[in-house]
């Protein structure tokens, strides 16, 4: 599987230092689709603070990719579900030191969690 980054700079509005417009993904042989996933640990509980829970997610998604012989070099597309703008920082943050170098398509969108302990969800798309 070959990436490219399309990342035009005429015609449209810069993208920022920690994404991306878009990645081309050439010839994959598998695709994995990862659903939204929450800073819940083992049983179930939401970490306490949003740094704890973006620590957990983060821990989470590499264990499903890690179950698909997948790393987070592998995603492509990843989008945040943050229960309060004021997330956005620490959000970008986090993906930031998880991700590495590797800048992808991102999308952060406020919206309700399905329980209030949730301040956080992020689904990925992983491609190999």
């Amino acid at each position: 599987m070959t990436t490219v980054v399309h990342n035009p700079t005429a015609g449209i509005y810069p993208a920022t230092e920690d994404y991306v417009h878009a990645i081309e993904v050439q010839a994959p042989a598998r695709i994995l689709f990862v659903a939204g996933t929450m800073g819940l640990d083992e049983n179930g509980v939401a970490g306490r603070t949003l740094d704890e829970q973006l620590a957990l997610i983060w821990s989470n998604i590499r264990t499903i990719l890690k179950s698909a012989n997948m790393t987070t070099a592998n995603i492509v597309r990843l989008t945040s579900y943050l229960r309060d703008a004021a997330y956005a920082e620490a959000n970008a943050r986090a993906r930031v030191a998880a991700l590495g170098a590797r800048r992808v398509p991102t999308t952060a969108i406020v919206a309700a969690t399905l329980s209030k302990d949730w301040l956080v969800e992020i689904e990925v798309i992983a491609a190999a």
